[in-house]
């Protein structure tokens, strides 16, 4: 295996958008180096699993299912 592969991993500091921090180990920056979010884990659906609507009136999905319905699996 080749020498200095791997990138350097190492403590920094991880600062959420309500001031909230905590420490973690990344590869990001440098040792004690602070990363800022511009995305809320806390309320975000990315990370909360939110509930995700499927709103379709006559759309893609309809011209989808009428195409390709009767390929795959029967129900």
């Amino acid at each position: 295996m080749k020498v200095d592969t791997h990138p350097h991993y190492h403590m920094i500091t991880v600062v959420m958008t309500n001031g909230t921090e905590y420490q973690t180990r990344s590869t990001y920056g440098k040792e004690g180096d602070k990363l800022n979010l511009d995305i809320d884990p806390n309320t975000h659906p990315a990370w909360t699993g939110g509930t995700q609507q499927l709103m379709d009136r006559g759309g893609r999905l309809s011209r989808f299912t009428s195409r390709f319905g009767s390929i795959g699996a029967k129900k």
